[in-house]
Parts: structure tokens; sequence; C-alpha cells
């Protein structure tokens, strides 16, 4: 794969790729993600569905080939007093499609999205030590770290720290 065909908002068509990619993601990267198969909005089918409609106040981007490549994940702060933020989360590329472009594409995409929700001044995400491709690719998007959490998430009895960031909106 060279460039995915497309990148586009997931809709409830795609919710059984949406919901196989994101259990191949918590499975294979254990600790660069918070949740777990067991609780994760993959865990069912009418989970992703109502994700992907909208009920969850979040979207999700996809990276499309032949299949569903990659995925990120976009919400907004549902407060009031802090609805100028918004969120990246779930960036997930498989394996076999790194290192292409599919995971920048992926982000810049989402960046254009929150530039474009009304009154949204910070972009934040966290990223987990073991994820240093993602970190690397999200600083070279010009987000910048802001504060470190030890022993964020931990799983079978391995802990990592976790890295908070932020991007500056225009």
């Amino acid at each position: 794969m060279t460039q995915p065909a497309e990148i586009r908002t997931l809709n409830v068509d795609d919710a059984e790729a949406l919901m196989t990619l994101r259990r191949r993601a918590l499975q294979e990267e254990p600790l660069s993600f918070m949740a777990t198969p067991e609780n994760d909005v993959s865990a069912s089918l009418e989970r992703v569905g109502r994700l992907l409609d909208g009920e969850a106040g979040s979207v999700v981007l996809g990276g499309f080939g032949r299949d569903l490549l990659g995925m990120v994940g976009l919400r907004r702060d549902a407060h009031r007093k802090s609805a100028h933020k918004a969120y990246i989360w779930g960036l997930y590329v498989r394996p076999e499609s790194r290192r292409q472009g599919l995971g920048r594409r992926l982000l810049e995409a989402a960046i254009e999205q929150a530039r474009h929700l009304d009154g949204a001044r910070l972009l934040h995400l966290s990223v987990a030590d073991p994820a240093t491709g993602a970190k690397q690719l999200y600083l070279k998007a010009g987000f910048e770290t802001w504060g470190r959490e030890p022993e964020s998430l931990c799983h079978e009895g391995r802990c990592v720290a976790e890295d908070h960031m932020v991007l500056r909106l225009p």
C-alpha cells in the first residue's frame, strides 16, 4: 500500500470493520490504549454503531485501501466551561500498513476537523511510552508535551507512563 484510497468519516455501515480493527489494536498494543477488549466500545456491534451514529459525541475517521487500515477518533469536551478543548483518541494503523504515511494523514485529517469545531482552541491527546512512533508523529505535527503521568496504564504486571500533549488550534 502506498497511499490509502481514501480517508473519510466512518458511518454505521463501517461498524463491523471498526469493531474488528479496534479489537486488533487493543489486543496487539495493550499498553497503548486505556480500554481493554472487554470494556471497550468495540465489545459490541451495537455500541460501535452508536459511536458511529454520533451518539457518543465522537467522530471516527478511517483510512481505507481495500479494507479499513487505520483509524483515529476525535471528540469535543462535553462540559460548557471546557468546550474549547477537543481530544484525539484511538489512533491506530495496522502494523502491515505503517511507515507509509497513513498515520500522518489520519492525524492531519483529525486536526483539520478539530479546527472547524466552533470555538475549539486546544487539541489534546495522550501517548504511552511504548508508542514511540506515535509520539514522534505528534511532535512533528506540532503537539507539545505539557505533562507526564507515571504508571498511567498497567497491564499484566507491567506499567507505563503517558505523556499528555496539546496542540493550539489557530
